[in-house]
C-alpha cells in the first residue's frame, strides 16, 4: 500500500503556495504523509480590475472551493480575510491555526514613516479599509488603488511609482519580507481587516477521511473564535470584504475583547466601539460578533457607511 497523500488546493501566488505549505508542512510532521499542493487559478487571478467591481476578494475564493467540491482536492487554504461571511454548501470550516501578527505595516522608501510622509505623498493600497483610516490620520495623503502580488507592490516603491504601500504584516512574514516594514500601525492608527492574519482550513462537509483528525490538530480556538467573531462584525453590518470595516479579537479566560471601527471611505468620520463576551465556540463567537454590529448600526455606522 503506498503512503497517503494529501492534496492541498491553493491559489498560486507566492503568499498563497507559503501559507498552504505551511500547513501542509505541520500536517506532514503530525503524519509522516506526503503533501501535494494543488495550483488553482481563481477569477481574482485572471480579472486585473479592481476588487470592489469585480465582485471583492470572494474572487479569490470560487474556483477553489469547486475543486474541493469536485473531488479534485482533499482540503483547501485560504486567507481566512478573502473569504465571504456566508456559509458555504457543502463545505465546512476544519481548521483555523495560530495567527500571525494581524495589525498593518507601511513599506516606504528611505525608510519613512507615516508620520515623516511628506505632504501630498502617494500611497498605494488595494483596500478601502486601508485607505479610509490612513486619510483620517493624514488627510493630505495621495492614496491610490493598486493590485498586485506583494513583491509587484513593493516594486511599486523602488522604482518611484508610489511613496509608500500598505500590506498585511502576516503576508509579509509569511514571505521573509519584514525587512521591507518601516512602520508597524498599532490600533489607535489603523485597525485590521476581520480575520486578518489568520488562515482558513477547509474541508468537505461530509469529510471523514485520515486527514481530517490531523488538520483539526491544527486547530487554535483563541483564533478562531476570535477571527469568527471579527467576521460576524461584517455579516452583522451586512458589509462586504473590502469595506471599510475593521475589527480585532483577543481572548482571555474565556472571554473575547472586540475592537471595531466603521470609517467613512475619505476618512472624515469614523465610529470605535468596544464589547466584550463569552465566545467558548463557533455559535458564540459569531453572536458576539453581530452583537457588536448591532451596537454599531445603532450609534450611526451605516450613515458613516454610505449606501
Amino acid at each position: 500500500m503506498t503512503d497517503p497523500t494529501l492534496r492541498i488546493g491553493t491559489r498560486g501566488s507566492a503568499l498563497a503556495l507559503a501559507q498552504s505549505g505551511r500547513v501542509g508542512d505541520a500536517v506532514a510532521a503530525l503524519t509522516g504523509c506526503a503533501v501535494e499542493l494543488v495550483r488553482i487559478r481563481t477569477e481574482g487571478d485572471v480579472n486585473r480590475g479592481p476588487l470592489a467591481t469585480i465582485g471583492g476578494t470572494g474572487v479569490f475564493v470560487t474556483a477553489v472551493r469547486a475543486a474541493l467540491l469536485a473531488g479534485e482536492v482533499d482540503t483547501v487554504v485560504h486567507s481566512f480575510k478573502d473569504l465571504p461571511t456566508g456559509s458555504a454548501d457543502g463545505i465546512r470550516l476544519t481548521a483555523v491555526p495560530g495567527r500571525e501578527d494581524p495589525f498593518d505595516a507601511l513599506c516606504a522608501r528611505d525608510g519613512l514613516t507615516l508620520d515623516a510622509l511628506p505632504p501630498g505623498a502617494w500611497v498605494g493600497t488595494g483596500s478601502p479599509r486601508r485607505a479610509a483610516q490612513l486619510l483620517a490620520v493624514r488627510p493630505d495623503l495621495a492614496v491610490h488603488a493598486i493590485r498586485g502580488n506583494v513583491e509587484t507592490r513593493l516594486g511599486l516603491v523602488d522604482n518611484g511609482t508610489v511613496d509608500a504601500v500598505v500590506l498585511a504584516a502576516a503576508g509579509l512574514a509569511r514571505l521573509g519580507r519584514t525587512d521591507a516594514i518601516t512602520e508597524t500601525f498599532g490600533p489607535n492608527v489603523m485597525l485590521p481587516a476581520p480575520a486578518q492574519g489568520a488562515l482558513a482550513v477547509e474541508c468537505r462537509l461530509d469529510e471523514t477521511a485520515w486527514y481530517v483528525e490531523a488538520l483539526n490538530h491544527l486547530d487554535d480556538m483563541a483564533t478562531r473564535c476570535a477571527a469568527l467573531a471579527e467576521r460576524g462584525v461584517l455579516a452583522g453590518l451586512e458589509a462586504g470584504c473590502s469595506a471599510p470595516v475593521a475589527a480585532l479579537g483577543s481572548m482571555s479566560a474565556g472571554m473575547l475583547t472586540l475592537r471595531g471601527r466603521v470609517v467613512a471611505v475619505d476618512g472624515r468620520a469614523q465610529l470605535d466601539a468596544v464589547l466584550t463576551g463569552a465566545a467558548g465556540g463557533d455559535v458564540e463567537a459569531d453572536e458576539l460578533g453581530r452583537r457588536f454590529a448591532a451596537d454599531l448600526l445603532d450609534r450611526g455606522a451605516a450613515g458613516i457607511l454610505g449606501p
